[in-house]
C-alpha cells in the first residue's frame, strides 16, 4: 500500500546544489568529498545562495502550514500525480525521472537561452523566478510558464538593531562579481575616499570571504549599508540588513551585468541589484555621478527609514509559502503538455518588453 499525500498540505521539494568543475573535468566530485573538512578550517561564508534560498522556502512553508518532504524520491514515485518543486542547479534535471507534475526553480538556470527547450518535457509546467525584472527576462523565453516569488526572510533571526549603540556609519558591502579589480578602482575605491573625506566610518566586507556572526555583529554597530553590486536575483544579505532596521544605501545601475546577455541580446536587459526596494529601505544611486547627491539626501534621512517595516510588510516567511503553495497546487489542475511553441518562442521575439525599462 503506498503511503498517500495530503492533496493540499504535503510538498515535496528536491534540492541539488549548483556545482560545476573548476579546473578539470570531474573535479566537482572531489570537492563534494573535501568540503566538509575545509569548512571546518575556514569562517567564509559556508551555505551557497541556492542553498540559503532553498532552506527559506522550506521554512516558509512550514510558517504557512504546509509539510515539506526533502528529497524523498521514494515517496513522490509512489504518488505520481502528486507535484514536486525542483529547486537548485541545472545537475538536478539531468538525471531526472520521475513522472509527477513539476514546478520548476528558482536558481536552476541563469536565463532562458541556457535551456531553449526546457518545456518541451510536458512533467515540466511553471518556472520560479525570484524577482519582476528576473521574470521579465525569463517570459521572453518561457512566455506564459513562469511566476514571481521571494524567499521569505526570518525576522526573528535578523532582529531589529535600531537600538544598538552605533559606532559605525557605513558597513560596505562588496558583491561585485565581474571585473572585480576594474571596479575596485573605478568605483570602489573612489566611495571609500568619498565616505573617508566626510568623516564616515566604514568597515568592508565581500560576499563569500565573511561569516553571518561577523555579519550580525556588523549590523548591530552599523547606521547603514552601502551596497555594492551589478544585479541580484533576490538579495538575502541587503534583505536581512533590513530586516535588522539598517538603511540601504544601493548601487543600482538598471541593467543586467552577466556578459552571457550578449549571446541572447541585442542589448543588456534590465534588472536590479535591490529588486525589493522602497523609499522606506533607503536610496539608490547609479554611479560616481549621482553619489554624492544620494548619500546627502541618504544622511539627512537617515533616522526616518524603516527598512525593517518593508519586510516584515511584503517578505514575511508566511507570505513567502503561501506564494509557492499556491503555484505548486495549482499544477494539479493545469494542462500537462501545453503547445511546446509557446514554452519555446525565440529568445528576441519579446526582447522590446524588457528592453524598454532598463535604465542603463
Amino acid at each position: 500500500m503506498r503511503p498517500t499525500l495530503g492533496k493540499d498540505r504535503d510538498v515535496l521539494l528536491f534540492f541539488k546544489a549548483y556545482e560545476v568543475d573548476r579546473f578539470l573535468p570531474g573535479d566537482r566530485y572531489l570537492k563534494r568529498l573535501v568540503r566538509p573538512l575545509y569548512n571546518r578550517l575556514h569562517h567564509r561564508q559556508k551555505v551557497t545562495g541556492f542553498g540559503v534560498s532553498f532552506e527559506l522556502m522550506c521554512k516558509s512553508l512550514a510558517a504557512a502550514g504546509y509539510r515539506v518532504h526533502r528529497n524523498d524520491h521514494a515517496l513522490a514515485r509512489a504518488n505520481p500525480d502528486h507535484p514536486v518543486g525542483l529547486i537548485g542547479g541545472p545537475a538536478l534535471l539531468e538525471t531526472w525521472s520521475l513522472p509527477n507534475p513539476a514546478l520548476l526553480g528558482p536558481s536552476i538556470y541563469d536565463q532562458p537561452g541556457n535551456a531553449p527547450r526546457l518545456f518541451d518535457d510536458p512533467r515540466f509546467r511553471r518556472y520560479v523566478c525570484l524577482s519582476d525584472w528576473m521574470y521579465d527576462l525569463f517570459e521572453t523565453g518561457y512566455p506564459g510558464r513562469c511566476m514571481t516569488w521571494f524567499a521569505g526572510i526570518d525576522t526573528d533571526a535578523w532582529p531589529d538593531l535600531s537600538g544598538a549603540p552605533k559606532d559605525l556609519d557605513f558597513i560596505v558591502y562588496d558583491k561585485v562579481l565581474w571585473e572585480h579589480d576594474r571596479y575596485q578602482a573605478e568605483l570602489i575605491d573612489p566611495l571609500l575616499r568619498e565616505l573617508s573625506a566626510r568623516g564616515l566610518t566604514h568597515e568592508t566586507i565581500r560576499y563569500r570571504f565573511y561569516d553571518h556572526e561577523t555579519y550580525r555583529s556588523l549590523l548591530a554597530r552599523a547606521k547603514g549599508l552601502l551596497f555594492l553590486c551589478e544585479t541580484e536575483t533576490q538579495g538575502i544579505a541587503y534583505q536581512e540588513a533590513m530586516a535588522s532596521n539598517v538603511p540601504v544605501l544601493a548601487w543600482d545601475r538598471g541593467y543586467w551585468a552577466d556578459p552571457q546577455w550578449k549571446d541572447h541580446f541585442a542589448t543588456a536587459p534590465w534588472a536590479s541589484s535591490v529588486p525589493f526596494f522602497s523609499k522606506a529601505c533607503g536610496e539608490r544611486f547609479t554611479g560616481l555621478d549621482d553619489f554624492g547627491d544620494r548619500l546627502d539626501t541618504f544622511l539627512a534621512a537617515r533616522d526616518t527609514y524603516r527598512p525593517r517595516d518593508y519586510v516584515t510588510e511584503n517578505l514575511s516567511l508566511v507570505r513567502s509559502g503561501e506564494i509557492y503553495a499556491r503555484a505548486y497546487f495549482g499544477l494539479a489542475g493545469e494542462a500537462a503538455g501545453r503547445a511546446g511553441a509557446s514554452g519555446n518562442a525565440s529568445l528576441t521575439a519579446n526582447v522590446t518588453k524588457i528592453t524598454q525599462r532598463m535604465s542603463l
